[in-house]
């Protein structure tokens, strides 16, 4: 019922977005902005327990369930900077607040970038001065693109669908390539929509649907200081039934799908991306163990950077990874051909599987035989570029 448009963040109802390089980066855009007159608001946040300082004031300015902007900087995490990290936070949102006339716990703050770089905060207050006139329906691109660190391309997801004769829209944008792992990453997602939602439900909503999305997909394992999602729904368009609220609930889990596999398919490096399907487990949480094990192991990672099927390492993974196993009952396949029948090799040749390690996306499936426990763990390779690309980040 959903279907793809374009048009970005700044599409939905009540939102307008702007960008513009303040000098955090070289070169390239890094301050974004998006404002809307009221929107109700739900975020999830890090896990990590050196939370970046934007991250410990979003939560505080969101409890409130409402925000009126968001304030977006690259190059420079402003995480591991102490009590003067807390206060360039909160100076953030006050002179976004100034400029548009609102109150500062009425603006969200995320930044992304080098960690323990004190964030300069004349780059910020003329880079959001600069900001302010550019604001409009068509500035979604440019904050796309302004949010990115070591991500190649922008991603963005746009889409639409009409209920009882009104066309609605959800909107998202994130970055992320490396630092990518369950329970949030180095990734900053923000969506926008114009279909009313009570932040309470909203919250419920985002927490259960990022769990299944933006929680299920690894690149390297490293949990970031930074990482955050924030959903923000505006009030102009009339609300529907609360029947229809599951059409809006497909939707806003096809937008964070997409954005996370985006990331993972532009993780830093990578060449392939990874569907890793574990079925049979005696539970989901033994299924999501055994995935995330899989999903995370550096040999399992490397073999199929190297194209080479050493399903070995996959079952080594499984045996390791905590959840309940039996070799004489597990499978396992590379795409629809089976490797491993009852815990033993099968013989298949690695000329014969050679098409298949080549794929760019190669779907993996282990079943374990013990019950109805199934999760899908989405990853990448570990290619020689992810070394060279961490090696000189700072650079």
């Amino acid at each position: 019922m959903w279907t793809e448009t374009v048009g970005g963040i700044a599409k939905p109802h009540g939102f307008l977005a702007a960008a513009t390089h303040a000098g955090f980066k070289k070169k390239k855009l890094d301050l974004a902005l998006i404002t809307c007159k009221d929107a109700e608001v739900a975020g999830v946040f890090t896990q990590n327990a050196f939370a970046a300082s934007p991250v410990k004031l979003t939560k505080k300015h969101i409890a409130s369930g409402r925000i009126k902007a968001l304030i977006v900087n690259s190059g420079n995490a402003n995480a591991c900077n102490g009590d003067a990290g807390d206060r360039d936070a909160l100076k953030t949102a006050q002179l976004v607040a100034q400029k548009l006339g609102i109150k500062p716990e009425e603006v969200a703050v995320a930044s992304t970038g080098v960690i323990g770089v004190p964030l300069n905060m004349q780059v910020m207050e003329n880079g959001i001065t600069e900001l302010l006139p550019k604001l409009s329906k068509e500035g979604g691109k440019a904050a796309a693109e302004a949010i990115m660190t070591t991500d190649t391309y922008p991603k963005e997801v746009t889409l639409e669908c009409t209920v009882d004769g009104v066309t609605y829209t959800i909107a998202g944008i994130a970055k992320g390539s490396g630092m990518i792992h369950p329970n949030m990453a180095t990734m900053l997602a923000f969506i926008t929509t114009d279909w009313p939602v009570e932040s309470c439900t909203l919250q419920s909503m985002l927490k259960e649907i990022a769990d299944e999305t933006f929680n299920a997909i690894s690149v390297d394992g490293d949990t970031s200081t930074n990482d955050m999602c924030l959903v923000l729904a505006s009030k102009e368009l009339p609300k529907p039934d609360p029947e229809k609220l599951e059409i809006f609930r497909q939707g806003l889990k096809q937008v964070m799908a997409e954005l996370a596999k985006a990331i993972v398919m532009d993780g830093e490096g990578a060449t392939k991306l990874l569907k890793i399907c574990v079925k049979g487990a005696k539970s989901v949480c033994d299924a999501k163990l055994a995935a995330k094990a899989i999903g995370n192991s550096p040999l399992v990672k490397t073999a199929f950077f190297g194209e080479d099927a050493n399903w070995g390492r996959i079952l080594c993974a499984v045996g390791y990874s905590g959840c309940t196993v039996d070799p004489d009952k597990t499978d396992l396949y590379f795409e629809d051909i089976q490797i491993v029948k009852s815990g033993q090799g099968l013989g298949i040749s690695d000329a014969a599987l050679l098409p298949i390690m080549k794929q760019r996306e190669i779907e993996i499936t282990v079943d374990l035989g013990l019950g109805n426990g199934e999760y899908v763990f989405q990853t990448t390779d570990f290619s020689y570029d992810y070394v060279k690309i961490n090696a000189s980040y700072r650079s």
